[in-house]
């Protein structure tokens, strides 16, 4: 993509508005003990603005300050000026993390898209706002720049507005502009505006950022909230096709994604074409990049966080993360314990908003542990006073370095089920403990212990059949187990005859739990899926049992009925023989009886080297890998 043209701004600004200029020092000596002071957003911060204010500070008492977050210094957040600022923050970034967390300045939990009517409607009424802007155009307009998101409705609703006019400052295009004569001092400044970079990625980090692109679709829409997952998903979507971009906010490697070509926004329903957003965090690379640049659209938090508006866009994916989540579903995110951490921000909104487009996927994702390693940020139950952000009734996706698990209109004890699966191994058999403590798990499965992880997503492939339908193999996961019970049930009694080489009637509880739930270490099994608008259908399943001894492993397999005759069978063979040498092993055994010709076919038509034995009507096959 070109670099976009520069726009000149009017030259002759500072005559033309010449009454209207001031210092920083005379424009704050305007505000009075008592009053509510809103400071711009992010990078967007006016750092001249807020170190005159800080500077005046013994004139000034019981000032509230309201902010949404800043990135810079908060020189009015330490403590000895506590009597004369009270920090007020919708959430809590790191510079003013200590003071709120010893109770010295005031935490206000709100939807990110409910914060502008707290404004326009006086219950949260501001007597000046401290903004950053660019210098007016021709036709006296001014951009907020890099952020928009509240500043706007905190500048239409403020007594008095004292702008910072910078002309470092990106003009941003789409509902970004403010009328000169709605600010009432302006500031001349020409200093860089607060740059912002993203911690590397660790290699857990990249693994959940991974595994969420995987479940990202051509077409779809994508929304990033604040925080390292979000971003690192953007690395490995660049050979999608078709994606467009409603978000809260991006940094700077949004500009390799658009470049890579995968942006097009040719599908979204709403702002086609356009990158919506309300503010960013990034380098001058990405300030540069995004200025006059029409392709971006910066808008209020009104309307990119508004649910309704994201739930109009064609299959939108909201990637949020967590700090915690229990074994029901609840999601903490915005503190530690009773400790507050960060805030609700855009979480519920995006969402909410995804969960209800067509095709949407609302993904909440988080590190099986803390940093260090120690604790297990799947729980039994949440930390004492840890705050529940999203409901559980609200989750649909949890990813974690170690799987995907879909809780949306599953019963607590399938999510018990699909949380332990993508929980760190460490933590496994302590979370089956508590988990059956607590009733959410039967007490059958205390002795199942690390079947509950999830074998290697390298496991998967996909065969397309001579009509188009394509069908998916991946590993059994624990989950499974109803959907498995539901294979089970609807084969005839030959095929089950010719699998179990006995006439069942029934299931029961046991048997089915040890289909799904296996030790890795000696077992695959592998399943063959159908999407369907409910999740999934399983159609055949296949596995092995090694036998240490020999290095030699039992193989079987069953296919619906009627999906027999299509070569499911014979594929799914094959890919268990893949597994099976990568994992050195020597060879396959199975026992089949005389009259289920099509299995003794797949495996007399392999290219293995095959010998078999018939006795009392079965068939025992002995297969090499060699």
């Amino acid at each position: 993509m070109n670099k976009p043209k520069q726009t000149e701004y009017d030259p002759r600004w500072q005559e033309k508005y010449k009454n209207m200029i001031a210092t920083p020092g005379q424009a704050v000596s305007h505000l009075r003990p008592g009053q509510r002071i809103f400071i711009g957003t992010g990078c967007g911060e006016p750092k001249e603005l807020v170190k005159a204010l800080t500077d005046r500070a013994s004139k000034l008492a019981d000032m509230e300050i309201i902010q949404l977050l800043t990135l810079g210094e908060a020189p009015y957040a330490h403590k000895e000026l506590a009597d004369c600022f009270l920090v007020n923050s919708f959430f809590v970034a790191e510079n003013v993390r200590g003071l709120i967390q010893e109770g010295l300045g005031k935490y206000t939990p709100i939807f990110l898209s409910d914060i502008p009517r707290l404004f326009s409607s006086g219950q949260l009424p501001l007597d000046a706002a401290l903004i950053q802007v660019t210098p007016p155009d021709e036709r006296g307009r001014v951009s907020l720049g890099v952020s928009v998101d509240i500043v706007k409705s905190a500048a239409e609703n403020a007594s008095l507005v004292i702008a910072q006019v910078n002309p470092q400052m990106p003009r941003t295009l789409g509902d970004s502009f403010i009328d000169i004569y709605d600010l009432d001092f302006l500031i001349p400044v020409d200093t860089p505006i607060f740059e912002a970079t993203l911690p590397e990625s660790t290699e857990v980090i990249r693994e959940i950022g991974e595994r969420i692109a995987a479940l990202v679709e051509d077409g779809s829409t994508v929304g990033f909230s604040v925080g390292r997952i979000p971003h690192a998903v953007i690395d490995f979507l660049k050979e999608k096709q078709n994606l467009g971009i409603h978000t809260e906010m991006f940094t700077d490697n949004i500009i390799d994604l658009v470049e890579s070509g995968a942006v097009t926004g040719a599908k979204k329903t709403l702002d086609r074409g356009k990158i919506v957003t309300s503010f960013c965090f990034g380098t001058r690379r990405l300030y540069d990049y995004i200025h006059n640049n029409p392709i971006f659209s910066f808008r209020p938090t009104e309307y990119v966080n508004d649910p309704s508006i994201i739930a109009k866009q064609y299959k939108m994916v909201a990637i949020n993360t967590a700090l915690e989540i229990d074994l029901t579903g609840q999601v903490c995110a915005d503190s530690i314990g009773t400790k507050i951490y960060s805030g609700i921000g855009g979480r519920v909104d995006f969402n909410s908003g995804a969960a209800r487009s067509y095709g949407g996927k609302a993904i909440i994702a988080l590190p099986s542990t803390t940093t260090d390693g120690t604790t297990s940020r799947i729980v039994a139950k949440l930390s004492t006073g840890a705050g529940v952000v999203t409901t559980r009734g609200d989750v649909h996706y949890v990813v974690t370095e170690y799987g995907v698990a879909y809780l949306h209109g599953k019963s607590v004890r399938d999510r018990a089920l699909a949380l332990i699966s993508i929980a760190h191994p460490r933590f496994l058999e302590t979370l089956l403990k508590e988990a059956i403590e607590a009733k959410y798990l039967r007490k059958e499965l205390a002795d199942v212990g690390e079947s509950f992880i999830v074998a290697p997503h390298e496991a998967k492939t996909s065969l397309l059949l001579d009509d188009g339908t394509k069908i998916n193999f991946r590993p059994i996961h624990p989950t499974d187990e109803p959907k498995m019970k539901d294979l089970l049930y609807t084969l005839s009694q030959d095929a089950l005859y010719s699998r179990f080489m006995t006439h069942v009637q029934r299931f029961p509880y046991k048997q089915v739990k040890d289909f799904v739930f296996i030790d890795h270490r000696k077992e695959v099994a592998i399943v063959g899926v159908l999407p369907e608008a409910h999740g999934e259908d399983i159609i055949a399943v296949g596995r092995y049992y090694l036998d240490p001894r020999t290095n030699r492993a039992e193989v079987a397999f069953v296919v619906r009925d009627e999906w027999q005759g299509r070569g499911i069978g014979k594929f799914l063979f094959k890919h268990l023989t893949t597994i099976a040498k990568r994992h050195g092993i020597t060879g396959f055994t199975a026992e089949v009886l005389r009259g289920n010709k099509r299995m003794q076919a797949v495996f007399n038509n392999s290219d293995l080297r095959v010998r078999s034995k018939l006795s009392d009507d079965i068939y025992s096959f002995e297969m090499d890998f060699n």
